[in-house]
């Protein structure tokens, strides 16, 4: 992680000198720079998501149960991220609907979780 705050301080600071000149630069600059970053946390992540599999298993979860989690997770990430680079590019409007969207997503992909846990309680109620 060391490597990827020093890479995104210094583009930060890069693009912060380049933007007066080129805010594009700055922005394809800034763009770039946070790609890096998150390629660079992307074998973390597949062990985290290896990790919650193996979890849900040793507790005897359905991965039905898992699956809608992680997707709320991952759209809530993608969601923040897409904001925030709206929002660098100037499109706070664009910005609102990104998130709107994430958020409708997020529910869509939560709702097999609820249908899962009505039924349990409907099972031990009935």
């Amino acid at each position: 992680m060391g490597r990827a705050a020093a890479v995104a301080v210094f583009a930060a600071l890069c693009a912060a000198v380049v933007r007066r000149g080129a805010p594009e630069i700055a922005l394809a600059l800034v763009l770039a720079a946070g790609t890096w970053v998150l390629l660079s946390v992307t074998e973390s992540f597949l062990a985290a998501a290896a990790l919650l599999k193996e979890l849900a298993g040793l507790a005897g979860l359905d991965e039905q149960v898992v699956e809608p989690v992680f997707k709320t997770v991952v759209l809530s990430v993608l969601t923040k991220l897409t904001g925030e680079v709206c929002r660098a590019a100037g499109e706070s409007g664009l910005a609102a609907a990104v998130e709107t969207a994430g958020t409708v997503l997020a529910l869509a992909a939560a709702l097999p979780l609820v249908r899962g846990v009505m039924e349990m309680m409907a099972e031990i109620l009935g």
